[in-house]
Order: C-alpha cells, then structure tokens, then sequence
C-alpha cells in the first residue's frame, strides 16, 4: 500500500508510517509519500504496477483520476465532496436538532464532506429552530486545538480561509442574511468564526456549493415533496440527517433521499462495520464495512471439466 496524504496536512500519515514501521510491519508494505498531487499524485495513478486507487478528496480531482485511471483500466473508488442536508420535521425534538445541528457541520471547522451544511426546518417549527441553532452555535469555544476545551480550530490553509470568505461576500443581496459569524476571531492563524446564513434560495452559491468551511445555510419547508426535490436538486449525494420521532415518515424520508448514508435523528455518519459511500457526484464505491472488501478483491470463476 502507498499512502499519499493531502499535501497541506502530511504530518498524521508520516507519523503513521513511523508506528507501523515501529509495530512490525513488513518494511515495504507501506509507504508513505507526501507532496503535490499533480506530482506524485499522478504519477501514482498511471504507473503500471498499481492496480488499484481509493481516493478521498474533491469532486475535481476525483474526476481527473478516473480519466487517468481509465487509460490502463484500474479499478478506482472514490470519495468526493458533499453537501448533505440536515431535515427537521416539527414533531422532532427540536431543541435537540438544532442543541447537537451545529457540530455537525461545524466540527473540524466546516472541512468535513459530510457537513450538514443545507437545513431544511419545516415551516411550523422554523424561527424555533433557527433561534435555538443561533444560540447553540454562540457557545461553540473556537480556539487553540491544542486545548482540550477547544471545538473548533483554525482553517488548513490561508488559501482555504479566504476560499470560504470568498462565499460569504456572495451574501450581499438584500434576501440573504448572516445571522451570526463569519468574521475573524482576534487571534493568529486561519480562524473564522462559524456562519449561520438565512433567507438562501435555491440558486444561491452557498446554498448550492460545497464551501469546505465553518458556513450553514437554514431554509424552512413546507411540503414534504417539495422539500425533497429539493434535497435532491443537489449534484452531491454522501450523507445527512433527518429528525422526526414518525418511524413511517422517517423509513419514507430516507429512502428518497439520494445520499449514501442517512442518520436519523442524529448525526452519525461513519461506522466501521457499515459501508459508507455518497451517490451521483460524491463518489464511487464504498469504504469501511464488508462492502468496502469487494473494491480490494477480484471474484473469479474456475470451472474444471469432468
């Protein structure tokens, strides 16, 4: 196996190669490579002895490694960006959707492709809500990772921080409103405090794309097939949550839902004994699980005659 981590963040994958190597692993077996992706990334993808590619990453890149890929038919599985919706339906707990909401989109400061970063709150409920995720998000501690007290910390890059300001400038037009963040925290370092956005129509930029940031947009719902059209509108379909304590409308709900993985409510997306993929743009095949098994082996048949 050669692992290639992100080139911003190599330091967990180098240490990781130190542990095995310390643990007995066979020198070898795996190797760890940081750097550029257009470098060794590439080079990786076409060279001949490899035979299989998992990558985790952008819906961009992704795309570029199956064309690469597909010039010496290797077998690839990817899993690539999202925008997963969070669904709140009025005869949840609602003061537990929007107390535990925040977290799941802003944990690891928004960069997660599981984010539920699209809230649709049905209309009865809707300024409960939103009152409630404002003031659950207040007391979200964004700070020093190194502090056990700390939340939230810092963007990966310089880069990255100004990529999710660069949506949140798009929130000019008098029908958006932030409601809460989206400014710099007094502090060194790519902080960005998280935004809560409303008033968001469907053709709006950070209501449609992935921002990869500490941002969530909230719009309410009045029809359950209008809501879902629009859960479904999205290119990405990875994960999500949906809450409401009707176990028929829940088993109806997600099954439309186009997402890979659907939690209900909560907000758990990843289970080592389930497989866990996205649909349409969020990917190909499946990790973790039996299921993910099947991306790492071939079936063959041998018939042997009497």
């Amino acid at each position: 196996m050669v692992l290639k981590p992100a080139r911003q963040s190599p330091l967990t994958a180098l240490r990781l190669g130190e542990l095995a190597a310390q643990a007995g692993l066979p020198a070898g077996a795996l190797q760890v490579l940081a750097g550029s992706g257009e470098e060794i990334g590439d080079a990786l993808v076409q060279h001949p002895l490899v035979r299989k590619i998992s990558f985790t990453g952008s819906t961009v890149v992704g795309s570029r490694i199956m064309q690469l890929a597909a010039l010496d038919v290797k077998r690839v599985s990817l899993e690539l960006g999202g925008k997963s919706p969070n669904i709140i339906f009025a005869d949840a707990d609602v003061e537990k959707a929007a107390a535990t909401s925040p977290m799941s989109v802003f944990a690891n400061t928004g960069q997660d492709c599981c984010a539920r970063s699209r809230v649709f709150v049905e209309r009865s409920v809707y300024e409960t809500f939103v009152e409630l995720f404002v003031q659950a998000t207040g007391k979200i501690v964004v700070d020093d990772p190194a502090k056990v007290e700390t939340q939230i910390g810092p963007l990966v890059s310089k880069s990255q921080r100004e990529s999710v300001e660069a949506f949140l400038q798009t929130v000019k037009s008098p029908h958006l409103n932030i409601l809460r963040g989206g400014d710099r925290p007094a502090r060194k370092g790519y902080y960005l405090n998280p935004a809560v956005v409303v008033g968001c129509e469907t053709s709006d930029r950070v209501w449609r794309e992935e921002i990869f940031g500490p941002v969530v947009c909230i719009r309410p719902f009045e029809r359950e097939e209008e809501m879902l059209a629009e859960v479904n509108a999205s290119p990405y379909g990875l994960s999500g949550s949906l809450w409401t304590n009707d176990l028929k409308r829940a088993l109806r709900v997600s099954r439309r839902v186009e997402s890979g993985v659907l939690s209900v409510n909560c907000h758990n997306s990843l289970h080592v004994e389930a497989p866990f993929g996205g649909f349409k743009q969020s990917g190909l095949g499946r990790d973790l699980g039996l299921a993910a098994m099947e991306g790492y082996t071939e079936l063959k048949n041998i018939y042997i005659a009497e």
